[in-house]
């Protein structure tokens, strides 16, 4: 059991019977009437991120979470497969936990969030950028680059996101796995 004194960035705690992370608390003593902690939580299991306040002093029940580095090897009809890389046990993740799986490339590395009692998985993210290649884009026509025009590419996960259209098929590109959005050409050596 903790309190609100507690509160800190990234505390995972129980809160109306599902898990939440803290992304932004503040204690606000107004001159008249008892304190309080406004914060915004984020839900673990959707992502949503809702408002809320609580008295200052609440007894909360904080949940003890770990993140650990993963390897993902394949994708079956149960989910996805990742290996911890420390001591090589397997791991099911299905497509649900994982934001944007269709950038997701074989050996890959990937951080998976554990619930500590319990060991089940809660949440899987992948690196804020990965290095992919296109397999397919429309040639960009010359003299059309007024303006940020984009065109599909679809890479070699499977995954089609908007390129620039300097971008062509066989160039590595930097994603954003976040945004879904195209960062960079990879210059190869």
């Amino acid at each position: 059991m903790a309190t609100t004194a507690d509160f800190k960035m990234g505390l995972c705690l129980e809160y109306n019977g599902d898990l939440f992370t803290i992304v932004d608390f503040q204690h606000v003593k107004p001159g008249k009437g008892p304190a309080f902690v406004r914060t915004k939580l984020k839900n673990i299991t959707t992502g949503r991120v809702i408002d809320n306040t609580f008295n200052a002093g609440v007894k909360i029940n904080s949940v003890r979470v770990e993140t650990r580095e993963h390897q993902y090897l394949y994708k079956e009809e149960a989910g996805y497969v990742f290996m911890n890389s420390d001591n090589f046990e397997q791991v099911t993740i299905p497509e649900t936990m994982i934001d944007n799986s269709d950038l997701l490339k074989e050996g890959q590395g990937v951080e998976i969030l554990f619930h500590a009692e319990n060991e089940s998985p809660l949440q899987c993210n992948l690196p804020p950028f990965v290095t992919l290649e296109v397999v397919y884009s429309e040639q960009g026509l010359r003299g059309d680059t007024a303006t940020n025009t984009l065109k599909p590419a679809t890479l070699d996960t499977g995954a089609i996101i908007n390129v620039p259209l300097f971008v062509n098929t066989n160039d590595l590109i930097k994603v954003d796995t976040r945004t879904r959005s195209y960062v960079e050409r990879v210059k190869t050596k």
